[in-house]
């Protein structure tokens, strides 16, 4: 494997730097929201978490059709790299907001919609790589994920509207008018938002490399079974 490249090195401790400085704003910079208090510090990363796996989940669908066009193998590399953070952060949003719920709803969980749309997501993506295991060959995999994958992310905007399509008790804090939030507040939350990005664009990279090696060792599998 190649050696990790200067950029990518660049990225790495710009996303360090960026989630200290996210951090700091969080607890000494955004102000205490007077009802929910402390936990409401959740907030800002409980959604960043959970854009960036909505983001993760697009750029798979993107990735997807870039390689039933174009039927590149690293299309397939970035899509598999996409989905998989995608995952790990849902997952981060999921716990964060079982972890905020508790003492505001005095419930881990409730079948509110915004939660039973975000659980049938992750449901849907976890079968896309239950879907890769059960396929030897590797083009045939790949064509099938790619399809998957696009059809799979029409869960992702039922997601995101789903507080807005039907009765939830999940708060709705930005809408297309105004922000519920205070100055500082959403100055922290736009920022939470965009060094989460960053770490994902670094994490998704890693994958990718990570995932070129796999494709080398399987070809090499498959050469010496052949």
């Amino acid at each position: 494997m190649t050696k990790t490249p200067t950029a990518l090195k660049v990225l790495d401790a710009v996303s360090v730097l960026l989630l200290a400085v996210a951090a700091w704003m969080v607890f000494a910079y955004a102000p205490m929201e007077r009802t929910m208090g402390l936990v409401q510090k959740v907030f800002y990363f409980h959604v960043a978490a959970n854009w960036v796996g909505m983001l993760g989940f697009l750029l798979a669908a993107v990735a997807g059709g870039a390689f039933l066009v174009t039927a590149r193998a690293r299309w397939d590399l970035l899509e598999v790299a996409a989905v998989e953070i995608g995952l790990a952060f849902s997952l981060i949003g999921i716990v964060s907001g079982s972890i905020w719920a508790r003492p505001i709803w005095n419930t881990w969980w409730t079948w509110d919609p915004r939660l039973v749309t975000v659980t049938v997501m992750e449901l849907i993506y976890i079968a896309y790589f239950m879907l890769r295991q059960g396929i030897e060959d590797p083009d045939r995999r790949a064509r099938y994920a790619a399809v998957y994958a696009i059809v799979g992310f029409l869960s992702v905007p039922l997601t995101f509207l789903s507080i807005r399509l039907f009765r939830s008790i999940h708060p709705v804090v930005i809408t297309s008018t105004k922000a519920e939030l205070s100055p500082k507040m959403f100055q922290t939350f736009m920022f939470s938002l965009f060094t989460f990005t960053v770490i994902f664009a670094a994490l998704v990279w890693h994958r990718f490399r990570l995932g070129q090696l796999a494709q080398r060792i399987e070809r090499l599998r498959l050469d010496r079974e052949s």
